[in-house]
């Protein structure tokens, strides 16, 4: 029964991630609105008088309900490790039916959906015996517009900027902006993936604790604003409403960069499970 009511946990983290969108989130779309005119404005009070509808009638904020992906920092002490998969597998099954999120799974070589849902698990062991989860629902819209540069050493930081402000470019209003990016450099291929999505689950207006890389962010923002791409692409001030960069030790001869964009819905939620499997959202 105990660790039932971890997966009901589970599953009512999954549902205010889809239904409730974080406050740091909103609070920058009521900024950005403020600071428009004309159209893009009409978007951004529409924007967010959809979240308050989703809020006041509990649905989902976008009919992309997203792929659950999880980010689960997991104390080497926690005593239930080996049943942490089939707790979130059980969990995001649940809410397929139960929020209801729409059944976004398909195999990839038929294309057949499978009907339900399953999550896309990204582990982190550390000290201790809790278990930080993080659910970060992942619509395929901005997905899409995400990519990984390989760049050149000596491109240097005015390359991966560069590469930064034209991927955005390029995307336009594709990814439902104003979006919030996610910057992974340096490491391998897939460390600088998974680094630009991690960069993600910081709150939005936070700015990384290095100065030269938060110099950066802010110049991102800065730069890509100054592009005009505006709310849904319609024209305006706000493109992003934050950037955030994370970063690796890499290769002197490799270079990555990944992108990865997160549409203005930057839905994500946060719970702690103790060993006694008590848990609590955060």
């Amino acid at each position: 029964m105990r660790k039932q009511a971890v997966v009901d946990g589970l599953l009512e983290l999954i549902r205010r991630a889809e239904i409730f969108l974080p406050q740091d989130v909103v609070e920058a779309l009521e900024e950005a609105a403020s600071r428009e005119e004309g159209v893009a404005k009409t978007q951004l009070e529409t924007i967010l008088e959809n979240i308050k509808v989703a809020r006041e009638t509990s649905r989902p904020i976008c009919q992309d309900t997203g792929v659950q992906t999880f980010f689960v920092e997991a104390g080497v002490d926690f005593p239930y490790l080996l049943e942490v998969r089939e707790w979130l597998n059980d969990a995001v099954k649940q809410a397929t039916n139960k929020i209801p999120i729409r059944p976004n799974s398909v195999d990839p070589i038929s294309g057949e959906n499978l009907g339900f849902n399953i999550p896309v698990i990204n582990w982190e062991l550390t000290k201790g015996d809790n278990l930080l989860v993080t659910v970060l629902p992942k619509g395929a819209g901005s997905e899409n517009m995400s990519t990984l540069k390989m760049l050149q050493p000596n491109d240097g930081l005015e390359g991966v900027k560069k590469a930064v402000v034209e991927t955005i470019i390029r995307a336009g209003g594709n990814p439902c902006p104003p979006t919030i990016i996610g910057v992974g450099i340096g490491g391998t291929a897939d460390l600088a993936m998974y680094l630009g999505k991690k960069a993600l689950l910081r709150r939005v207006g936070s700015r990384h604790p290095d100065s030269k890389i938060s110099s950066i962010e802010r110049e991102l923002i800065t730069t890509i604003n100054e592009s005009g791409i505006g709310p849904m692409g319609l024209g305006g001030r706000t493109t992003v409403l934050d950037v955030h960069i994370e970063f690796a030790p890499r290769h002197p001869a490799s270079l990555p960069v990944g992108i990865v964009i997160q549409c203005w819905a930057h839905r994500r939620a946060t719970m702690r499970i103790y060993p006694d499997l008590r848990w609590e959202f955060l």
